[in-house]
């Protein structure tokens, strides 16, 4: 199966269901839950099958949630994110995968503490930018890309915080997949697996439906947090003691 034994693509397709679950709930967490599982069992797939899998998840959640985007922030954070991506495409050449890791992470735990000590951010140009920059150089280096958007929206309300990183994953998805195939980092191999393995997040999406009856407005925001702090927690975790 696109090179990857079959047991190997049945665990990762179970990962895929449990982030695609919880990205449905609150917006982000397909890498949370899948990147350190596809590194562990193949490494070699990194980041390129995450982010082709990042790209075709939100076309379906957009299906449906496409009403409340936030197009005017889409705007300023996609122009930083090109940037970004630039100079994620440079560190990926020139630092290890488990420095950069280290890095993000490490950031990205710090914006979570920060906001849970209740200091709102200021959604402006000059903050959707900077978290579409840093979320570019995040997403290409490690496929985790999503928290500096999330931690920065997260005090509206769930449903346009779902489509709005809905859109700005399928477009921060593209370039770096595009930025990193320019410099032959992803091939078709791993896109064929993606293709197969995308079903997958088809289940995730639909049990996401059914827990959305069952979980109250107000626990968004924290689950937002909680969501964002343990994808800092797993990725230094994954940097620091899984294989490169």
């Amino acid at each position: 199966m696109g090179g990857v034994d079959v047991g190997v693509a049945a665990v990762l397709a179970a990962t895929l269901v449990v982030g695609a679950t919880v990205q449905g709930l609150v917006g982000l967490g397909l890498g949370l839950v899948a990147a350190p599982v596809t590194t562990l069992l193949a490494p070699d797939l990194m980041p390129g099958l995450l982010l082709w899998l990042a790209l075709f998840l939100p076309v379906v959640t957009l299906v449906r949630d496409h009403h409340d985007i936030d197009w005017r922030g889409l705007g300023w954070s996609m122009s930083a994110r090109l940037p970004g991506t630039v100079v994620g495409v440079v560190l990926v050449g020139m630092f290890s995968a488990q420095a950069m890791g280290v890095a993000v992470g490490l950031m990205v735990l710090a914006s979570v503490l920060v906001t849970a000590w209740s200091v709102r951010l200021p959604v402006n140009r000059v903050s959707l930018t900077t978290a579409g920059f840093v979320s570019g150089v995040a997403g290409t280096t490690t496929s985790i890309g999503g928290p500096p958007m999330a931690i920065l929206l997260q005090h509206r309300a769930a449903l346009q915080v779902r489509s709005t990183l809905a859109v700005y994953f399928v477009g921060g998805a593209g370039v770096s997949l595009l930025g990193l195939g320019l410099t032959g980092a992803v091939d078709r191999s791993t896109f064929l697996l993606a293709v197969t393995l995308a079903p997958a997040l088809l289940v995730g999406v639909v049990l996401s439906r059914v827990l959305h009856r069952v979980v109250p407005a107000r626990h968004f925001r924290p689950a937002v947090l909680w969501v964002c702090g343990l994808s800092s927690v797993v990725l230094l975790a994954k940097s620091l003691f899984l294989p490169a």
